[in-house]
């Protein structure tokens, strides 16, 4: 597995296959991507898990964490996360957060994330947000 920097666009596919399949294919593009480090898990130089990195001060938030299905339950996402979490200490910056699913909670506190309890929904998914303070 490579990990490396990618263009939002390159990211889009796969969100919404893997998060929003119901909703039309623009609702993945963030009208923010262009401001954001977006980087992309590649086997034999296939993209199969994407994240979208936005860092304001000392923070940073990543989004759309996801991983093609036919690759979920390998690692893929856990070394993608592990490789933003680094970057963050790296650039010295104070905080990583992120809107996570309820139902991945369990994944994000195997990485320090604490979840502060602060929830909201959105198309019908329920969110929490989830942070590590370095």
């Amino acid at each position: 597995m490579i990990i490396k920097e990618i263009k939002a666009s390159d990211t889009w596919k796969i969100r919404h296959e893997v998060m929003w399949s119901n909703q039309p294919f623009e609702f993945v593009q963030l009208e923010e991507d262009n401001e954001g480090l977006h980087f992309g898990a590649f086997i034999n130089e296939e993209v199969v898990t994407v994240v979208s990195c936005f860092i304001i001060a000392d923070e940073m938030q990543f989004r759309k964490l996801a991983t093609l299905e036919s690759y979920q339950g390998q690692g893929m996402a856990s070394r993608l996360l592990k490789y933003i979490l680094q970057l963050a200490k790296d650039k010295g910056l104070k905080k990583v957060w992120c809107n996570a699913r309820t139902n991945k909670k369990t994944f994000y506190t195997k990485f320090g994330l604490k979840d502060t309890q602060q929830r909201f929904t959105k198309a019908g998914q329920e969110f929490t947000i989830m942070e590590i303070v370095f």
